[in-house]
């Protein structure tokens, strides 16, 4: 082999393994009623005026492909 042909994979394994290092999530992302709420508290031990009370999110959807990422 080559060194070009070295040097390209060798590239192309570090690209792809740093997309794959990226796909991952911490915890589970925070929806919006959740951050609405967590506003509300916050400004309501701030002695701040109170944002508008947020309305419950409807009833989830499941999707054809969710099996795969539960």
């Amino acid at each position: 082999m080559s060194f070009r042909k070295i040097a390209s994979m060798l590239i192309l394994c570090a690209v792809g393994f740093s997309v794959l290092a990226g796909c991952g999530r911490r915890n589970a992302p925070i929806t919006p009623y959740e951050a609405a709420l967590q506003e509300r508290r916050e400004a309501q031990e701030a002695g701040e005026a109170l944002p508008p009370e947020p309305a419950p999110p409807k009833e989830d959807r499941r999707f054809l492909l969710d099996p795969l990422i539960d």
